[in-house]
């Protein structure tokens, strides 16, 4: 029997890099895992309140199916919280709860994406914003942001690329898998620039209080008559990876998203609902003030200049630094290895160290570059970094 070729056709190389690193494990040997941003992993914990609230929503809720478009409270909390972090003014019928930032995803484009049709992504870009609109038989076009300017997207390459195929602009600010954080210039030049051609906006803001250099704007702030759907979620800055909740808002004054608002919502009752005893307990992440966030910043902060630091010492190699969020991109000068792929295998089977190639991001402005995370505490990314440059000095 034979399946799809649409799902035969999906690649997500951040999960699909841990497949021989686990059959190393088998063998014995400790792998330093820095292919996933899942702080929770490392020596982040959800906050204490947030876990209370969880454990009391289980007694407290009837743990039934919750609405489609998600929980009253929680969206009129979420409206809330973007009104004073954005300024922007949201309906509850503007908002769905998602299960995670990648289900927001697949809907918009589940909404969008019709044969042929073309999404204008960043590259490199999160696998979703590429896999998704494949899935759907269009066709992800990556504009190109530019290493040397600390990965700011590149403005003529982009107004290049849309064509009368192009659908959306995708901005994922701060940006996953370089750190970049856009200024807000360019966000503007971008919002203008899809006005211009009747393109809307997917804002991808899932680390919008991680930045530890520059600030975060939305274009949903800055973007007057251009419709604007913004996907956040509470997986990164309030440490619930594993709960699985996010949500797609839609700021639109003219009324040009309606039909796919709606077809989204149709999806959303297709599927149900997103965990209902989470999303009761994600009101008190959002309503309780943030006290872990400055200490979390701190510690990333000097985790990101170290690996920086030493990024840049080992023979072979370049990196720009992060300006939020917890990865890096470097650059592979050496070449000893054929490809981007290559290198990442071999580093895992000579160093021990679990990173992902960069291609998984964009075959284009992904190559001959891997991603990895600086969640781990400076011991940690020692030894990782210690074992890559050793090897390093002997091949490259």
């Amino acid at each position: 029997m034979k399946a799809t070729e649409r799902a035969m056709g999906i690649s997500y190389a951040i999960r699909e890099m841990l497949l021989p690193a686990r059959e190393l494990e088998k063998q014995g040997h400790e792998i330093i895992k820095l292919h996933i941003g899942d702080p929770n992993k490392f020596d982040f914990k959800t906050p204490k309140h947030v876990r209370d609230a969880l454990c009391a929503a289980v007694e407290k809720c009837d743990n039934g199916y919750e609405e489609s478009e998600g929980s009253v409270e929680l969206r009129r909390t979420i409206i809330e919280k973007e009104r004073k972090k954005n300024g922007i003014d949201l309906d509850l019928k503007d908002m769905v709860v998602t299960s995670g930032v990648t289900e927001a995803i697949q809907m918009i484009c589940a909404a969008t994406i019709n044969p042929g049709d073309e999404a204008l992504v960043p590259g490199p870009s999160y696998a979703s914003y590429l896999e998704f609109p494949k899935f759907f038989g269009g066709k992800a076009i990556t504009y190109r942001t530019i290493e040397e300017e600390g990965w700011q997207p590149d403005i003529d390459d982009l107004r290049k690329k849309i064509t009368p195929k192009s659908k959306f602009i995708a901005v994922i600010n701060p940006n996953n898998p370089t750190g970049a954080v856009y200024s807000k210039k360019m966000l503007k030049d971008i919002a203008d620039l899809a006005g211009e051609y009747g393109l809307f906006v997917i804002s991808d803001e899932i680390y919008d209080l991680m930045t530890f250099e520059g600030e975060h704007y939305s274009p949903a702030t800055l973007a007057k008559d251009v419709p604007v759907i913004l996907v956040n979620g509470f997986s990164k800055v309030d440490l619930l990876p594993g709960w699985r909740l996010g949500y797609a808002a839609f700021h639109d004054t003219t009324g040009q998203l309606d039909e796919i608002e709606e077809a989204v919502h149709k999806q959303a009752r297709l599927r149900l609902c997103a965990n209902a005893p989470c999303q009761m307990a994600v009101i008190e992440a959002l309503k309780h003030p943030k006290d872990h966030l400055d200490g979390m910043r701190k510690k990333l902060k000097a985790r990101g200049e170290f690996a920086y630091k030493r990024v840049n010492e080992i023979p072979g190699l370049s990196c720009v630094k992060a300006q939020a969020a917890f990865y890096m991109f470097p650059k592979i000068e050496s070449n000893h290895w054929k490809n981007d792929r290559e290198f990442a295998l071999d580093i895992l089977n000579q160093c021990h160290v679990l990173i992902v190639p960069g291609s998984g991001f964009c075959p284009v402005y992904g190559k001959d570059h891997f991603r990895m995370v600086f969640l781990p505490n400076e011991e940690i990314l020692g030894r990782a970094f210690d074992s890559i440059e050793s090897y390093m000095r002997k091949v490259a």
